[in-house]
């Protein structure tokens, strides 16, 4: 098996504001990943990465068996640190994340393991 070669969109720590200001880049969020993402399928690549917000979307764009990896996934009620486009792992799932990316959440956790497990739960029903 082949590794999946996959391109970034834009970071979850990027807000329309960043994006406008910072990136100079008037086009909205959304339109903004989904050229990417269409950029990226039309060039071979297996996917991308995007916000969880995003992933259904590039789905509908690109076909569903191009891959979405997903930062920003917090627990509900969690710090969201310096992401900015986020949602939960069960929100994740249901908007067809393939993977979700969990750094802080459970690295940081009182319980790492419990932490883990939780995020696994929640992604998987």
């Amino acid at each position: 098996t082949r590794p999946l070669l996959i391109a970034v969109t834009q970071l979850t720590s990027t807000d329309a504001a960043a994006l406008k200001d910072e990136l100079l880049i008037e086009t909205p969020m959304a339109e903004t990943v989904l050229a990417y993402a269409q950029n990226a399928a039309a060039s071979g690549l297996d996917g991308v990465v995007c916000s969880p917000l995003e992933a259904a979307l590039v789905k509908q764009r690109c076909g569903g068996g191009f891959c979405t990896v997903t930062p920003g996934v917090r627990f509900a009620g969690g710090d969201a640190g310096d992401q900015k486009r986020v949602m939960t792992p069960a929100q994740a799932a249901k908007n067809g994340c393939d993977y979700i990316v969990m750094g802080r959440p459970i690295t940081q956790a009182a319980d790492p393991v419990a932490a883990y497990r939780r995020a696994v739960k929640e992604f998987l029903g």
